[in-house]
């Protein structure tokens, strides 16, 4: 396995949340503007999607790959500045409980968990029946790891960082449990380990520095990148302090990070 596609797929991911980080820390008053500056740079990527789909060389999966962490990128700006998120921006009752309390905790991302969706199966069909893959297979394992990351955080883990939340989206700290453990967080780790191991046999059986190989070990470094974000949720360590230096203000480079890219 090339050390090159890890070293690159730990800049992008660090780039990208560092980024993002920086934009929603800013003055609200910038954050249509900064939204619709990062919208024209996604469209420009879904547009590299599209131009490098037929690309069999390691250059198109390096491509594919940052293009779809900008595409992510500018969904999760649009979450975290509170353009789309879901129907309900109020804490949960304090008496909600089992399937009520999903409820209405889905009902705080469903919008934006629906875009992402959406979006993953675009990528699919604007690269089907094409040899790079590298996009839609990004973006769909960057949907995954968040899902879970947030399922673990709703049925509580001991590490919340609720203080990391920025202020438009404090409500959402109470949907959140802090527990010592629960019995999906086990699972959610032996599923990535599976996605990286899954990837790192793709990319030995690859041919050496093609776009497959690329591609999966751009996934391998993606997997890896999500265990130790999951880690992070049952470790008495606080990942929001790896991004205070991108931000003028704390509180808000806090929020940012715990839900930017690698979640």
């Amino acid at each position: 396995m090339s050390v090159a596609p890890l070293f690159f797929a730990l800049v992008m991911w660090f780039i990208g949340t560092a980024a993002v980080v920086w934009l929603d820390s800013r003055p609200r008053a910038t954050f249509a503007r900064s939204f619709f500056w990062a919208g024209v740079v996604a469209l420009i990527a879904v547009g590299a999607v599209w131009w490098t789909a037929d690309e069999p060389a390691a250059s198109g999966a390096y491509v594919g790959f940052a293009a779809a962490i900008l595409i992510w990128g500018w969904h999760e700006m649009g979450f975290l500045m509170g353009f789309v998120a879901g129907s309900r921006r109020i804490p949960c009752p304090p008496e909600a409980a089992g399937w009520a309390r999903f409820r209405f905790a889905a009902a705080t991302v469903m919008h934006h968990e629906i875009a992402l969706a959406l979006t993953a199966l675009g990528l699919f069909v604007l690269t089907w029946g094409q040899p790079n893959q590298s996009a839609p297979l990004t973006f769909l394992l960057l949907f995954l790891l968040r899902l879970s990351a947030k399922f673990n955080l709703f049925l509580g883990v001991p590490n919340l960082s609720d203080e990391v939340f920025p202020e438009h989206l404090a409500y959402l700290k109470s949907y959140f449990r802090k527990a010592s453990m629960n019995a999906l967080f086990p699972f959610s780790l032996i599923a990535t380990a599976a996605i990286a191991w899954w990837a790192w046999v793709a990319a030995e059986a690859a041919t050496p520095a093609s776009e497959s190989a690329v591609t999966a070990t751009l996934l391998f470094g993606l997997a890896v990148l999500g265990i130790i974000e999951h880690l992070f949720l049952v470790l008495p360590l606080r990942d929001a302090k790896l991004w205070t230096w991108a931000s003028s203000s704390s509180a808000k480079a806090k929020g940012a990070a715990k839900a930017a890219i690698s979640d």
